[in-house]
């Protein structure tokens, strides 16, 4: 009898004493670095162990330290590793094929173009970049809800920092420009980020912010991609810009602004954006106002060299291409003028105008026009999540920060072009590509 006691109450304790056993604790990996560029601009480091833990850095030590028991040791002992890349300027939503997208646009619907937008964010992730911030989208809830699935682990791609549509008065550079009537009728539809007017632009930007906008962007200028001649220069009012700024600012987000012309320019930063896409027309009273506002440019220089190859080659309409070659003969010296001069830069690409993973060309564009290696890396780093506001969390490797880690082989402070064959990336402490490998997805611990 004492002995079936005993059991019974053996038994009963088992349920409670697994009930109080410890969760296990988060994964652990170690990552032995030959070469660790810890804060951009900096100095490099020398042999070094980062130590992962939960998705985020948790230590970075000097030497190969050997792993604890039970940790995961990643062996880039011969590699240079780095923070994850950021690109302020995507749409996942465009090919970077002008003529196939007219070609595809009538047999697509918004379904099959929310996959094409997954592919090109996964395409993206493992060539490095680990953050995008993607600038309008024709789907601001399918671009919202590919952000979503990301960040919950259901698809792979970058962190999404996204805009809705981008705001635009009436025929400007966000209008459906050149169409048949009723194509163009069917464009706009649903059109609720045109705005004319400073009341119509704040009810635009609300608009955008409860379609899932985390940053607002805004045609400030003409554009060289929309199919209506009328050139670069100022498109909006100053009244309209600030309006959509300070309704933007008043919700905690962000603004930038599209603008090519001086005009368009020097407006957007005289109403307060944070940033500035494209800038193909600077001088130096624009050069001063970008200082004393404290603004980046974004110069997008990839998509400046794709337009004007596609125009060239005929898959541009001839009022885009008109407005490319203009744009060609002024660009580089522009944005040479402002690198030269101090102006923040801030990496972006506007990649979807030209094709996706390809982004790292845009390293070589700014070396070309006089910035030097380890500035371009730094501003794919640290300044781009300045700019974004998650300076705390992305563009350094340093405890606390998010495990976004990349490597590749050589130094890509002596020779840049080593970012284009990026072949390990760590995102959020998950492994996404080994060895030029695509990792298991979902990962398997």
């Amino acid at each position: 009898m004492k002995h079936l006691i005993t059991t019974a109450l053996a038994l009963a304790a088992a349920p409670a004493a697994a009930q109080t056993a410890p969760a296990p604790g988060p994964k652990v990996t170690y990552i032995h670095a030959g070469q660790l560029l810890a804060t951009p601009g900096q100095a490099p480091r020398g042999n070094s162990t980062i130590v992962v833990r939960g998705g985020k850095v948790a230590e970075v030590r000097d030497g190969f330290v050997a792993p604890a028991d039970g940790a995961t040791l990643i062996d880039l002992k011969d590699r240079y590793v780095l923070p994850g890349l950021i690109d302020m300027h995507v749409h996942f939503y465009s090919s970077g094929y002008p003529m196939k997208s007219r070609l595809d646009g009538s047999g697509k619907d918004k379904e099959d173009a929310f996959v094409d937008a997954a592919n090109a964010a996964r395409a993206t992730l493992l060539t490095g970049f680990t953050t995008v911030r993607d600038l309008g989208a024709p789907e601001p809830r399918g671009i919202r809800a590919l952000r979503d699935a990301i960040a919950r682990g259901d698809l792979e791609g970058p962190t999404i920092v996204n805009a809705g549509r981008m705001i635009s008065v009436t025929a400007g550079h966000g209008d459906a420009n050149g169409l048949k009537e009723d194509y163009a009728h069917a464009e706009r539809a649903d059109a609720d980020h045109l705005c004319n007017g400073p009341d119509d632009c704040r009810r635009a930007t609300r608009e955008q912010i409860f379609t899932g906008a985390q940053v607002i962007k805004f045609a400030a200028s003409g554009g060289v991609g929309s199919n209506i001649a009328g050139g670069l220069e100022a498109q909006m009012t100053p009244e309209e810009m600030k309006a959509i700024v300070d309704t933007a600012h008043a919700f905690g987000r962000k603004v930038t602004a599209h603008a090519h012309g001086k005009s368009g320019i020097d407006g957007a930063l005289r109403a307060g954006v944070d940033s500035i896409e494209h800038g193909s027309f600077i001088d130096a009273e624009t050069i001063a106002l970008f200082k004393q506002k404290g603004a980046y440019l974004v110069p997008t220089m990839h998509a400046f060299e794709s337009v004007i190859r596609q125009g060239r080659a005929g898959e541009r309409p001839p009022a885009s291409v008109a407005k490319a070659e203009e744009v060609a003969k002024v660009v580089k010296d522009s944005h040479r003028r402002a690198i030269a001069s101090g102006v923040k830069i801030a990496f972006g690409t506007d990649s979807g105008v030209g094709p996706h993973a390809t982004n790292a060309l845009e390293f070589g564009y700014m070396t070309a026009v006089g910035m030097a290696p380890a500035v371009a890396i730094r501003t794919a780093t640290v300044d781009a999540a300045a700019l974004l506001g998650r300076a705390d969390r992305i563009g350094r490797i340093a405890p606390g920060m998010d495990a976004d880690i990349i490597a590749v082989a050589g130094d890509p402070v002596a020779d840049v072009a080593r970012l284009n064959s990026v072949d390990f990336v760590m995102q959020g402490g998950t492994v996404r590509k080994q060895a030029g490998e695509r990792a298991l997805f979902p990962a398997r611990d």
